[in-house]
């Protein structure tokens, strides 16, 4: 999440960057209401990510982190597309198509177990888990 915040914050500092913006351009996009709100609900979705992952039951949680995961990949990549700062950008892309295919990697390998009844009362040190019939 902060990945995306600090790659979009230090590009300020990309000479002429914030002439583009003074002018009302964002990459090749004039500065709309509308485009704003694209760029709101692109970040919210990573901080969503944190909260839905801490509090969706483990198999919601699961599907939601491949599917956000999954639309993520290409969206990051997009961001190197046309930029002069291949380098500063490339990196970014990278770090973040990284740690997306780790989220991908762990969600579809995570294990389907839940713990029974029995379980809950005694202690998981000593009754085993049950997998989980889908």
């Amino acid at each position: 999440m902060f990945l995306y915040a600090y790659v979009d914050i230090l590009a300020f500092f990309v000479p002429g960057k914030i002439d583009d913006i003074l002018v009302g351009v964002v990459f090749e996009f004039d500065i709309t209401q509308t485009l704003m709100t694209v760029f709101l609900v692109l970040m919210a979705i990573p901080i969503l990510m944190v909260v839905l992952s801490a509090t969706l039951p483990a198999r919601a949680s699961r599907i939601t982190n491949l599917v956000v995961a999954s639309v993520q990949i290409p969206y990051a990549m997009f961001n190197v597309v046309g930029e002069s700062w291949t380098y500063y950008y490339g990196l970014a892309v990278v770090l973040e198509v990284v740690l997306l295919a780790v989220i991908l990697r762990l969600a579809w390998t995570w294990p389907r177990r839940v713990a029974s009844p029995a379980t809950a009362v005694t202690g998981t040190h000593e009754a085993p888990l049950q997998t989980q019939r889908d």
